[in-house]
């Protein structure tokens, strides 16, 4: 099997994950919940956790590290935060549906910022022009379908100028590119801990510069007196047990991340991409492509439907993914709203090999 559908999950993990996870399930208890040595060593991951995402993401304080189910439930968390209903938000044209459905439900008025694909400089000034007046600002850092890596840090200077909140959709980026949540002064960071973090399904962070508003409500394992969730970060948006064995996993893939550097992961993907590219010259194959791209491609094939290719890809053990990819917005910016495309996405545990196979496999088909 070759794997190539990271950019879904990541499948491939390092095997320090698989070892934090075990051993959290055989040791240790619900954290918060009690003095005894399997809740106090479970409270000291959660801690250890937290310092680890605040090293790799410029986070001042762990207590600004929200623990989430994945990046939809923190971007849930950010934008009723933030966005009140019927505000005006500016969007890039390249969300995901984890973004756009919340602001829909809230009845929000999108201002859609830049539709052309690898052209930061049409973002910027698309933003540049929407951002005055707006409530607030929500932005993918890498388009889950394209690979498209917008210019983040320019954005976030062009809503900081303004006085526009600004929530970051990084489910892409963390683990491959610098997430700076400091330098940005982003209001939130969402992000999935089981893609480019390589941790285990049903874990997230939300990294917070303000407390927030609560989506759940429940036990805080602190101050149960009270009928009002905490005041402080992180219990505010915490109810409930945590998912310790997931975090367990998570901060295994944090630190393998950290020890590699993300510098040199974006490297491998892009070399990965490169060579996959390559391979498939002349083949008549439409690829999206484009400066800065990070380890993520769409392509179309005018003999085959995207959804017959994925399938006949799999039925020879390579795994992709295809249709719209949950984010219609990134398709109607590119022209493929009607036939979605075939993505292709890559992982450190990736070899070149493998990668050129999948695509002389592909051009057979």
């Amino acid at each position: 099997m070759i794997y190539l559908d990271s950019a879904a999950t990541s499948l491939l993990k390092p095997p320090a994950v698989e070892q934090a996870m075990t051993r959290a399930l055989r040791t240790l208890a619900s954290p918060g919940r009690g003095a005894h040595p399997p809740a106090m060593q479970a409270s000291s991951l959660l801690f250890d956790c937290r310092e680890a995402a605040c090293a790799l993401f410029h986070v001042p304080e762990p207590e600004q590290v929200v623990f989430t189910f994945n990046a939809t439930h923190g971007l849930n968390l950010a934008i009723r935060s933030l966005v009140p209903p019927g505000a005006a938000v500016v969007v890039s044209g390249f969300e995901h549906n984890a973004v756009t459905r919340p602001l829909h439900a809230l009845g929000a008025k999108l201002r859609v910022a830049g539709n052309r694909l690898f052209d930061p400089e049409d973002t910027l000034r698309a933003f540049e022009r929407l951002l005055p007046g707006a409530d607030a600002a929500v932005c993918t850092q890498v388009s889950n379908v394209f690979g498209y890596a917008l210019p983040l840090a320019e954005i976030a200077a062009l809503c900081r100028r303004e006085g526009v909140p600004l929530i970051v959709d990084a489910s892409q980026a963390a683990g491959v590119l610098d997430v700076d949540f400091e330098g940005w002064g982003a209001a939130y960071v969402a992000m999935p801990g089981h893609k480019g973090l390589l941790g285990p399904q049903g874990t997230g962070l939300l990294l917070c510069r303000e407390p927030g508003e609560p989506l759940l409500y429940g036990g805080s394992g602190s101050d149960s007196i009270r009928q009002t969730m905490p005041d402080d970060l992180p219990e505010r948006l915490e109810a409930g047990t945590h998912n310790v064995c997931g975090l367990a996993g998570l901060l295994a893939g944090l630190r393998y991340v950290s020890r590699r550097g993300t510098h040199a992961i974006l490297a491998h993907e892009r070399g990965l991409l490169r060579a996959f590219c390559a391979e498939l010259a002349g083949s008549g194959l439409e690829l999206f492509t484009g400066e800065g791209q990070c380890g993520v491609v769409s392509l179309r094939s005018n003999r085959l439907d995207c959804e017959t290719l994925a399938l006949r890809l799999a039925e020879r053990g390579i795994c992709v993914r295809a249709g719209l990819h949950c984010a219609p917005l990134a398709h109607q910016s590119a022209g493929t709203l009607e036939t979605g495309t075939v993505r292709f996405s890559f992982s450190p545990f990736l070899s070149e090999q493998q990668v050129r196979r999948a695509a002389q496999v592909l051009r057979t088909l």
